[in-house]
């Protein structure tokens, strides 16, 4: 099924990277997961014997595949993302979506083989210690004693935000796999690129937002008791910056920096696009250009409610050895 864009401009405006499998690419990856699957060396998806097995068998996936991950790991474009369309999932063969906090995949199914193939062949998957119990493919499914929280199990409308805005080793990378969508087929991923936004601000602006007048709040399990470090919202090169930023947790430290966090925030919500992911979608957003968020929906708790596998991905995993808990890829 092709991807679905909910957006009034053309995809040419939209400028997203995007590659709908052919029916035998499709089963060409499916041959992959249910070998990984099936896998002798199976145990949890976090065993490293198994995350060895899926680096090797991701260098077996298509070549069209191969070739537009290659592309979008050297250069993401102007919008940041990679959409993947048609890969094995098959709704109707699903479990009941999960409807607890905190709910992961540990077992190696089909649809997480598939989320860790591509997430390896990109980079390094990894999860951090204090978020979703240091699994590396997290359910994002709709809890009900979480529908009004600014989080992954929530149903009210997602602020804009970078994935966990306030760590220094945040996913260079998200993938968001779709098994299943929500019963309206209407909530949408909504994403934007600061090099999109970028020039609809002005110079004095960008330079406030280039200043370390900012600071992120942090979840409370990942809080440790210190102060939080005030930090540049557009870091790296003035002419092609990356973002870091949440709407819901950022706060400036003054007022004319806040000012310019709200109309930065007016020039993302500008260029934003919305995004439904349908079963066997994969969307990767480029965390360091992209702040993304999701629209409000209606779940029912009955066990068919939509359900996304995420992974975190890192370019460079060398650069995280600090925070790593030993030599795996959970980090503190």
């Amino acid at each position: 099924m092709p991807l679905h864009v909910l957006d009034h401009r053309t995809p040419e405006d939209i400028d997203q990277s995007s590659l709908t499998l052919t029916d035998r690419e499709r089963t060409e990856v499916h041959a992959l997961a249910e070998e990984l699957r099936r896998s002798p060396a199976v145990g949890p998806v976090d065993d490293p014997r198994w995350l060895a097995r899926v680096r090797q068998h991701s260098c077996r996936l298509p070549v069209r595949l191969l070739e537009a991950l290659r592309t979008f790991r050297t250069e993401p474009g102007l919008g940041g993302t990679l959409l993947i369309g048609n890969l094995p999932i098959d709704a109707e063969t699903l479990p009941d979506t999960p409807s607890v906090p905190d709910s992961v995949e540990r077992r190696a199914t089909v649809p997480a083989a598939t989320a860790m193939l591509i997430g390896q062949q990109l980079g390094d998957v990894f999860a951090f210690r204090n978020e979703k119990h240091g699994a590396l493919v997290h359910n994002v499914v709709p809890v009900p004693a979480l529908a009004d929280s600014q989080s992954n199990g929530g149903s009210v409308e997602l602020e804009l935000h970078n994935e966990n805005a306030f760590h220094p080793h945040r996913p260079d990378l998200i993938g968001l796999l779709c098994l299943r969508s929500d019963h309206e087929g209407t909530a949408g991923t909504s994403f934007s690129s600061i090099r999109r936004a970028r020039v609809l601000l002005d110079d004095a602006d960008l330079a406030v937002l280039r200043q370390p007048r900012f600071v992120t709040e942090a979840p409370p399990s990942f809080r440790s008791g210190d102060a939080t470090v005030a930090h540049r919202v557009l870091n790296g090169s003035s002419d092609d910056p990356d973002i870091q930023v949440d709407f819901n947790a950022t706060r400036a430290t003054d007022e004319e920096a806040a000012a310019a966090l709200g109309r930065l925030g007016d020039a993302l919500t500008e260029v934003a696009s919305k995004l439904v992911l349908r079963p066997g979608d994969m969307a990767f957003l480029d965390n360091r250009l992209v702040v993304h968020g999701r629209t409000e929906f209606t779940p029912r708790y009955d066990g068919k409610d939509r359900w996304l596998h995420r992974v975190y991905v890192h370019l460079d995993g060398r650069r995280s050895l600090s925070h790593r808990i030993g030599p795996g890829p959970v980090l503190a």
